[in-house]
């Protein structure tokens, strides 16, 4: 099955268009053409099974056969990723994430950060077309970037952890997992987390957590992290 996305479609549409350069993907690359179907998404967890009724490359209109909506998870799972210096190594972490599961996203800048500045535009294209590639209907969330500062002082459901390289007093990621358990997960830059960062965030109640017995890439931390959690959560 080959997915698409339009945002603006709901239980209640019988007809609607695709843009302009989404249709031109279906029907000159694709090779679409009337009556053919197409499987559509909104993001929000919905399936939608529509048939063309105009192939046009400018304006590729459907009409709606069929819909069901996809149970959402029992758990919810948020990473607070800081930016890595080499934008390919972030983006590689932001398709992989989405595949995987991830619910929701946040860069956040911290004191070692080597860069303070996202493009979310760009991010927000790449999460879309991961979504697309491993047929899952529901669209993870991608906020802003802010400052590690700013967003400890939000208050998160369920499970409040963070992950550091630090000689300290740390649980295993595994030991501190349970299912169906709301989760919101801090990984720092490549420099890591401050000392002073660290004790911010265990003043906030989050628990500092270990990813195993080797040093890892921030990219790496942030997949290995977001696997442990889904399977956890698998039936």
């Amino acid at each position: 099955m080959q997915l698409f996305y339009n945002p603006e479609i709901n239980e209640t549409t019988e007809n609607f268009s695709f843009d302009k350069e989404e249709s031109r993907h279906i029907i000159k690359v694709l090779r679409k053409k009337d009556t053919d179907i197409l499987f559509v998404t909104n993001g929000l967890g919905y399936l939608f099974e529509t048939e063309i009724t105009l192939a046009s490359d400018n304006k590729c209109t459907v009409r709606v056969l069929s819909f069901e909506k996809k149970a959402p998870s029992t758990f919810h799972l948020h990473l607070a990723v800081a930016p890595t210096k080499m934008n390919d190594r972030y983006e590689w972490f932001l398709e992989k994430a989405t595949e995987l599961g991830v619910h929701e996203i946040t860069p956040i800048i911290c004191d070692h950060s080597e860069r303070k500045a996202v493009n979310i535009e760009r991010m927000d294209k790449i999460i879309l077309s991961a979504m697309k590639q491993s047929n899952e209907p529901y669209l993870p969330k991608l906020n802003e970037a802010v400052s590690l500062k700013d967003f400890l002082k939000r208050k998160n459901d369920g499970l409040q952890l963070i992950a550091h390289c630090e000689e300290t007093d740390k649980k295993t990621l595994k030991s501190v997992l349970k299912p169906n358990e709301n989760i919101t997960l801090l990984i720092g830059p490549e420099g890591d987390f401050s000392e002073k960062e660290i004790a911010l965030a265990l003043e906030n109640d989050y628990t500092a957590v270990s990813l195993g017995n080797t040093r890892l890439r921030t990219e790496t931390a942030a997949i290995v992290a977001c696997h442990s959690v889904v399977f956890v959560n698998e039936v």
